[in-house]
Formats: structure tokens, C-alpha cells, sequence
């Protein structure tokens, strides 16, 4: 039996023959090529040679020469189905197995790239030629994009004409073309929509360049629909197992170790017109340790660029989470952050190539200090707030899966603990014994924080100030209106402040009757207590500190909210859904 061409050209495209290569040979990059010690014999002499741009190997002493299957097969003496088995799982496909369900899949999988290849090359095409696509190309032409990059990355524009749509209903039966999400049916006009109608599309390829999937636009901002959108999940199409131009880029990496991961097609296309093409983007999700793994496969240094804003700042923070899973010894992540108000599109128009790459040299962050940076803003000067940050820190490297790069970001940040506190550093130990009774009293205080979450430090904190300076409260009782706390003792707590003081009317704090006990981990925990009582006279400087909790108490729900809409709108689509969830990420910028 033979497995098809597709399977087999695909684990190809997957894998460079040098990742293969180099699991078995040392190798070292010498011009175009690699050289390494034959493994057909013994020599001292490096006599073989791995060429990924011609995809295959040649050994001079012996004469060997192949592609990744026939170097698996004779290097680990396997079959050709054994070695095709090998590669698919290091490519991360699954198995072909020759079943009744793969020759069918494998049918369906033919039908589904026929028709979105039909698709984009249609409505590709009807770009330029239809006199309803004008609106489309005055927008493409307002975004500086020229017919050299509209033909490249085979942008289009999905008008109201059904014709097309006609067409491809006549040729191909209904659940094939419904399986590839282009059309969804409309339960109240009873017939199939386009789902990317008045839009402006572009193709999602698969690494071998078929189109698999769409992204759309719509012309004019509208708040009753999403500007972008994206295919839905398909068998075929898996949002984060793809990313936009990685068919194109691949082909670059035997010359540029780096790639630029950034958020948007327009990013990508925009680059690209100013000459910097390696450059993927992800497909509006997190980005995946698929997606990492994908990259690694072809380039050495993965550079993420998202946009210079909050939304796009905290894009970064969670890939950067995801992403140190998978970092090796041989690879490197950096963050890149542009300006304010600047996207990689606007700021490379702007600037042009040669200015984004010096930038980007300059400016790069690795993403162990990325994350170490992040974190170490939030820590205040106590006990409790630098036990969490440790905390979290030892987790983000345990996540590692890299032993030695797992060893090593955790002494980074330890080294980076250390020169934050030097009274804990090993020189001053040397020099000082702690008493044992204050070693326990440190270490209980650090078990009780263990199970302490950050929302619940900043709720102490806004209590705290409440309880010490409850005069200057009731002068600003306008500021803590609409604040909504979370922990239920909090919230307790909270309440009878308000209730018993009669909106801080009466201020003798002492006399209020209040579980103590609740009042006793406030005292203790809030970490905002040490800032406090160096500004206790200085009124200005604790209402700005008091504005800073309430806004990231507000931030906190906004954010709970969100993911809430977020969940339920990848249920229901619900355009209500969508508007509301717009409208608080609209309020969560704005904070």
C-alpha cells in the first residue's frame, strides 16, 4: 500500500532534513550547507554534508545520499512505513494507518482544499474585476498596500453577488461544503449564507500553501459585527495549529534565523511591502505551544511584536507564559514593544525596514527578563508581596520543560530575588544569624500567604486605607461608590465599615463592632501598609494610591466579566454577546 503523495510531501515541508539529521549527527553550519562526522563510518575528517534548501544529505566517504526517509531508514535500520511513522510523529501528524476512515478522510480533505482553493482564487480575482469590490480596493489602496502584495498574498473581496455561491452548490454536495465553514445556514431565510460576505478576505494556508482557512475584514467599523473574523474550527483547520505566512516564511529560514510574530494579517502584509518578510502571525487566539513548536522547527529566534497598546501588552505577557514551556537551549524568545498607539504596520510605514530592525535589535527583551520585569512591578516592600512573587516565579520556570533551561531561568530569577533584597543575599548570611524564633515567625507568615491570591492583597490594602484614614474617606466618600470587593470576608468587612460609620458620617473607627479577626488580616496582610505610614500626613499622595487600588479592583471585575462574555460568545455567537463584551473591553482600555 502506498501512502499518498499529500502525507508524505507534508512531513517534508514539516521538517528540515538538518532538525533530522542533527538527532543523530553533530552538525555545524558552514555556508548554505551543515557539515558533521559521517555516521555510515568512523572518521575524523567531516566528510558529510546536509544541504536544507536542496532538502537532502551526502556523505563524500561513502557516498550515501537521500532525503529525511531514506536517512532514518538506514540510520536506524527501518522500513519505510516504520521510518514514514517515525517522522509524522516528530512533524506532530497523525498516523496514517490505511484505513477504511483515512481513505475517506483523505477524500474530504482533497474536496475541502478544491473548494477553498476555488474560493479565494474567485473572489481574488473578482477583486480587481468587479465594479461592487471598489469600496474593498480604495480601502486596500488607503492602507498603502499595492497590486504586488494584494496578488502575493491572494487578498480578496466577498461581494454580494450570489453567483459564485450558485456555482459551488452545484458542483459539490452539501456537507462538503458545509464542512469547510464558508457557508452557515440561516435558520430564519431557510437558505445557506456566506460567512464572509462584505469582506475583505485573506487566505490562511497551510504550511504546503494550500488555502484551509479565511480571515475577513469589514469595510466600515460597525458595532453590530466583529471587524475581523476568522473560519471557524474545522477537521481540517485548527486555529492554534496554523499561522498566516508560514508557508511563505519557511522557505526563508536557510537564510534568516529569526521570525517576527505578530497579531494581524495587515501586520504581516504590511511588513512584508516594506521588505521585512519573516514575519507569521497567530490567528486571533493565545498563542499555542503547538505554534512555538511549529516555529522551531525552521528558525532559531522567535520575536514577538505585538501592538504597542495595553491590549496588546497583555497579549504578550500570556504568550510569553505559554511560550517559555517549550524553550530550548539552541532556540530564543524576545518580546518586542513598540510605542504607543504604534502596530508593526504603522510603525514599519513610518519608520521603514532599516529602522524596525535596528529597533528591534535594541530593544528586544528575552523572555525570561520579560517576565521577570512584568511581575517585579507588582511586588511591594513587604514579606507577604515578595513570597508571591517568588511564588509565581518558581512556578513559571518549573513549567519549563527543558531541564537545563528550567535550571537556569529559576537561578536568573532567583539571582534577580537576591539583588532586590540583599538582607537574604549569602554574604550577609555570613555575617548574620537570624534569631530562630523570628526565622518561624517568617516562615508561618510566608505558609499563611501561600493561599493568599493577588486580588485579595489589593482588597486589603483598599480596607486598610479606609480604617486609617477614615477623615479623609467621608471628605471623598464619591471615590469608593460603585467598588466591588470579592473575598466574601472582604466583602463582609466592607459592608459593615459602611454601614456602621453611616458613609464614614461618624469616623470613630475604634467603637465599630466588627469581627476582630477580620480586621486583624487586614492589618497584617495589606501590602500597602509601609507605603502608608511614610505618607500618613501627606493626603494628596494616599488618595492617589487609594484611586490606583480602586481602579485595578475594577480592572479585576471588568476582566472576570469579559472572560465570562468570552466563553459564552464562543457558544452562542450572539451578537448581543459580542456588543457587550466590545463594550467592556472599550471600558477595560479606558482604566
Amino acid at each position: 500500500m502506498k501512502y499518498p503523495k499529500e502525507y508524505l510531501q507534508e512531513i517534508k515541508t514539516r521538517l528540515k532534513i538538518s532538525t533530522v539529521v542533527s538527532k543523530t549527527v553533530s552538525l555545524k553550519k558552514r555556508g548554505k550547507e551543515y557539515v558533521g562526522l559521517s555516521p555510515f563510518k568512523t572518521e575524523k575528517t567531516p566528510s558529510f554534508t546536509v544541504n536544507d534548501e536542496k532538502e537532502f544529505y551526502h556523505c563524500f566517504s561513502t557516498a550515501e545520499h537521500g532525503n529525511i526517509f531514506d536517512f532514518v531508514m538506514k540510520t536506524q535500520n527501518l522500513k519505510f512505513g516504520e521510518s514514514v511513522k517515525y517522522l509524522a510523529n516528530l512533524a506532530g501528524m497523525r498516523p496514517y494507518t490505511f484505513s477504511k476512515e483515512d481513505e475517506i478522510r483523505e477524500e474530504k480533505w482533497n474536496k475541502y482544499k478544491l473548494i477553498y482553493a476555488k474560493y479565494v482564487e474567485f473572489y481574488h480575482q473578482d477583486l480587481f474585476k468587479n465594479p461592487l469590490a471598489k469600496e474593498a480596493k480604495n480601502y486596500l489602496k488607503k492602507r498603502s498596500l499595492t497590486i504586488e502584495e494584494v496578488k502575493k498574498f491572494k487578498i480578496g473581496y466577498v461581494s454580494s453577488n450570489e453567483s459564485f455561491k450558485d456555482k459551488i452548490f452545484n458542483e459539490f454536495i452539501e456537507s462538503e461544503i458545509k464542512d469547510t465553514g464558508l457557508f452557515y445556514f440561516d435558520e430564519n431565510k431557510k437558505k445557506y449564507v456566506d460567512r464572509f460576505k462584505d469582506r475583505i478576505i485573506f487566505p490562511i494556508n497551510n504550511i504546503s500553501g494550500d488555502p484551509i482557512a479565511l480571515g475577513g475584514r469589514i469595510l466600515n467599523d460597525n458595532k453590530y459585527l466583529a471587524k475581523y473574523i476568522n473560519s471557524p474550527e474545522t477537521p481540517f483547520f485548527k486555529k492554534g495549529s496554523n499561522l498566516y505566512n508560514l508557508d511563505l516564511t519557511r522557505k526563508l529560514s536557510n537564510n534568516i534565523n529569526n521570525i517576527y510574530l505578530v497579531e494581524g494579517y495587515m501586520d504581516v502584509v504590511g511588513l512584508s511591502k516594506n521588505k521585512v518578510e519573516n514575519v507569521v502571525a497567530n490567528l486571533g487566539t493565545s498563542l499555542t505551544t503547538r505554534q512555538i513548536l511549529t516555529l522551531n522547527q525552521f528558525f532559531q529566534h522567535i520575536i514577538v511584536c505585538f501592538d504597542g497598546d495595553e491590549s496588546g501588552y497583555k497579549a504578550a505577557l500570556r504568550a510569553a507564559e505559554n511560550s517559555i514551556i517549550e524553550l530550548k537551549p539552541e532556540k530564543e524568545i524576545s518580546f518586542l514593544f513598540l510605542p504607543d498607539k504604534y502596530d508593526p504596520d504603522s510603525f514599519v510605514n513610518e519608520k521603514g525596514k532599516d529602522f524596525f530592525e535596528n529597533f528591534s535589535k535594541s530593544n528586544s527583551v528575552p523572555i525570561h527578563k520579560f517576565i521577570f520585569d512584568h511581575y517585579s512591578k507588582d511586588m511591594d516592600d513587604n514579606p507577604s508581596s515578595r513570597a508571591i512573587f517568588e511564588k509565581k516565579l518558581r512556578a513559571i520556570s518549573s513549567s519549563i520543560k527543558d531541564e537545563f533551561i528550567r535550571k537556569y531561568v529559576l537561578e536568573y530569577f532567583l539571582g534577580k530575588v537576591y539583588e532586590l533584597t540583599p538582607n537574604t543575599n549569602l554574604k550577609y548570611k555570613k555575617n548574620y544569624t537570624r534569631p530562630t524564633k523570628s526565622l518561624k515567625s517568617t516562615q508561618n507568615y510566608y505558609n499563611e500567604t501561600k493561599s493568599l491570591k493577588a486580588i485579595d492583597i489589593k482588597e486589603f490594602s483598599f480596607l486598610y486605607v479606609l480604617l486609617k484614614k477614615p477623615e479623609l474617606i467621608r471628605d471623598n466618600i464619591n471615590l469608593i461608590e460603585n467598588v466591588n470587593l470579592f473575598s466574601s470576608e472582604n466583602k463582609l468587612l466592607f459592608e459593615a465599615i459602611i454601614n456602621q460609620t453611616n458613609n464614614f458620617e461618624n469616623i470613630d473607627i475604634e467603637s465599630l463592632k466588627i469581627d476582630q479577626s477580620l480586621i486583624s488580616r487586614v492589618l497584617k496582610y495589606a501590602s500597602v501598609k509601609h507605603i502608608l505610614s511614610k505618607n500618613l500626613n501627606d493626603n494628596q499622595k494616599i488618595l492617589e494610591i487609594l484611586s490606583e487600588l480602586i481602579r485595578d479592583l475594577k480592572n479585576y471585575e471588568l476582566e472576570l466579566r469579559i472572560t465570562d462574555l468570552e466563553s459564552r460568545f464562543s457558544k452562542d455567537l450572539s451578537e448581543a454577546t459580542f456588543n457587550e463584551l466590545k463594550e467592556l473591553k472599550k471600558q477595560q482600555k479606558i482604566n
